[in-house]
C-alpha cells in the first residue's frame, strides 16, 4: 500500500508483539519513541514489546534499552 492511500496519512496505533504487531487504529506511520521521527509502517522493524514503543533503527532501539537499564552502558577505554 502506498503510504498516501487507504488508511490516510496519519499515525497508526499499534500493539507490539514478539516478532509482529497488531494494528489497533489504521494509519500509515508510527512515531519513534526516542527521536520523534515518523516511521512508515512498511519500514517498521524495531520496537519494544515490554515498553510498547517503536524505534527508527537498531541503534535507537539499543539506546532505548540502555536507558531502560536492560543493557549496560559501555564505556570505551
Amino acid at each position: 500500500m502506498n503510504r498516501f492511500e487507504g488508511s490516510g496519512y496519519r499515525e497508526a496505533k499499534i500493539r507490539y508483539l514478539d516478532g509482529d504487531y497488531q494494528i489497533l487504529t489504521a494509519g500509515s506511520y508510527v512515531v519513534c519513541a526516542m527521536t520523534g521521527v515518523q516511521i512508515p509502517l512498511d519500514e517498521l522493524k524495531y520496537w519494544s514489546v515490554a515498553r510498547q514503543e517503536p524505534y527508527a533503527d537498531c541503534v535507537t532501539a539499543l539506546e532505548a534499552d540502555k536507558r531502560a537499564g536492560i543493557l549496560p552502558n559501555q564505556v570505551r577505554a
